[in-house]
């Protein structure tokens, strides 16, 4: 099943976007032609300049109320994200409740972040350095968390004075639109937020434009190699969060329970497709038969089925050639000696050329197999058993990603000994996938470049500029301003 098709009618290429959950059209956009891409360009530059002028509690206020608008559709935007990607109803409230935690904490203290920097005194001189809006800032979001993502850059850069061109995947093309709608709910400058809808090579021709200043792109390794290239010798700043396989460490004194069921859910959540997924388990040898038994226990309890039926925990992959992909990797680890623990009779649902695939846990694993070294991107649980904390160490830092790492444990201490050894962008202790909107984003490796969120977050939709002032010696008292002597008559 392909999940979009492009056909041809006469008013140009209309995308049709199909659901994993029935093979249904769920959306048809038109794509944008060189001319609407052209205009759109102009329209944000032209906006840019105005926008900049206005004030920053005006730009707060524009941004609140594009959320409260957003926030006031919840119900249908819930529905639309289960069609459009399959993610279980259940689930599909809690992406916005996210968006709303993450630009509310952003609007707070946006005036901290953008305030100017003051230098100390020195005689004679004023010195500082402000923070400038770049100028028109192209955000390309993914399938997988289509408004968590995009929002991370959306609302920081339209705070700091950019404009924004919102790309979005053809797999959930209608956040785009909804994204529109709100920002047109708040009354938001016409040009200020625009949305295009585009194939893979006008997103490319469209990097290159030289009338865009940064571009933001969340989504594959190699996808982001690709924007790399389009963007390379025009001096675009680029944000870049591509893939992960991040690992997470049980030691022996951790919360058993706790951590089964922290991991549990930090892999097969959204079926495991997210970029800072659980991907690989080290369990120490100690605990790792018990971990083993209460994690296949839990995986068992899940229900995979029609993402919109209340039930359902465990929707399918995005497209049955993404199932396809995991399934790949789980014959790869069998072939080379992986023991496969969940029985595949107890979800029906699961099959064969279709994106609905059953989770599994997988263990005697070890590197030389796919799923411990490359990024699975769906419902799979590869478990390797550990003798040591170096150990494991080693293999939490064998991988050519960065995202995050996550340790269990009851000692915190050597929780934070442990994370100063890992080489990630987010370290967790007794907590996984969760993006908190106080610290920063990023990844190190191929996981990509940049940041977003915190502060820091607006650093890189911004450039400083210092102010070096010299002060104009004052005349002395009694000179006139030709340097002659004052006289009276």
């Amino acid at each position: 099943m392909n999940h979009s098709a492009n056909v041809e009618n006469q008013s140009g290429v209309r995308q049709n976007t199909l659901s994993p959950a029935d093979g249904s059209v769920v959306a048809t956009v038109v794509l944008a032609t060189p001319e609407a891409v052209q205009r759109t360009l102009d329209n944000a530059n032209k906006a840019q300049k105005e926008w900049i002028l206005t004030p920053l509690s005006e730009r707060k206020a524009y941004c609140n109320r594009a959320i409260d608008a957003l926030l006031s559709h919840k119900e249908m935007i819930a529905s639309e994200l289960s069609w459009m990607m399959g993610r279980p109803i259940k689930h599909s409230g809690s992406e916005l409740r996210g968006v709303e935690e993450r630009a509310r904490y952003m609007i707070k203290h946006c005036e901290q972040a953008l305030a100017p920097i003051d230098l100390p005194e020195k005689s004679g001189f004023t010195r500082y350095i402000t923070r400038e809006p770049l100028g028109t800032i192209l955000v390309i979001s993914p399938w997988n968390y289509p408004y968590l993502t995009a929002i991370n850059s959306i609302i920081p850069a339209l705070l700091a004075g950019n404009s924004v061109i919102l790309k979005p995947s053809s797999h959930t093309p209608l956040c785009a639109q909804r994204f529109q709608q709100a920002f047109d709910e708040a009354q938001l400058p016409q040009g200020v937020f625009q949305h295009l809808f585009m194939s893979h090579n006008a997103t490319e021709e469209l990097v290159s434009s030289e009338q865009l200043q940064h571009v933001v792109f969340t989504g594959s390794v190699t996808g982001g190699a690709l924007i790399e290239i389009a963007a390379a010798g025009h001096f675009h700043g680029l944000g870049l969060e591509l893939g992960g396989n991040d690992p997470a460490y049980v030691r022996h004194d951790a919360d058993i329970n706790d951590a089964v069921e922290t991991i549990v859910d930090g892999a097969l959540y959204n079926a495991g497709q997210s970029c800072c997924a659980i991907e690989r388990v080290y369990v120490d040898y100690r605990v790792h038969d018990e971990f083993v038994e209460k994690a296949v226990q839990l995986v068992n309890q899940y229900q995979l089925g029609f993402p919109l039926d209340e039930d359902t925990t465990l929707g399918p992959l995005i497209s049955t050639s993404a199932a396809d992909h995991v399934r790949h990797q789980i014959t790869d680890a069998q072939q080379k000696g992986a023991l496969a623990h969940i029985s595949e009779a107890c979800f029906p649902n699961s099959k064969l050329g279709s994106p609905y695939l059953a989770p599994q846990v997988l263990t005697d694993v070890d590197h030389s197999m796919q799923v411990m070294t490359e990024e699975t991107f769906g419902p799979l649980i590869p478990i390797q058993k550990v003798f040591s904390d170096q150990q494991a160490i080693e293999l939490m830092n064998d991988s050519k990603y960065g995202l995050t790492a996550s340790i269990f444990t009851s000692d915190i201490q050597q929780a934070i000994t442990i994370g100063n050894q890992i080489e990630t962008g987010t370290f967790f202790a007794n907590r996984c996938d969760y993006l908190d909107p106080a610290l920063a984003w990023t990844g190190i490796k191929h996981s990509g470049k940049g940041y977003a969120l915190s502060t820091l977050g607006f650093e890189t939709l911004t450039r400083p500029k210092s102010f070096h002032l010299k002060h104009p010696k004052q005349p002395h008292s009694g000179d006139n301003n030709n340097g002659s002597p004052i006289t009276s008559d």
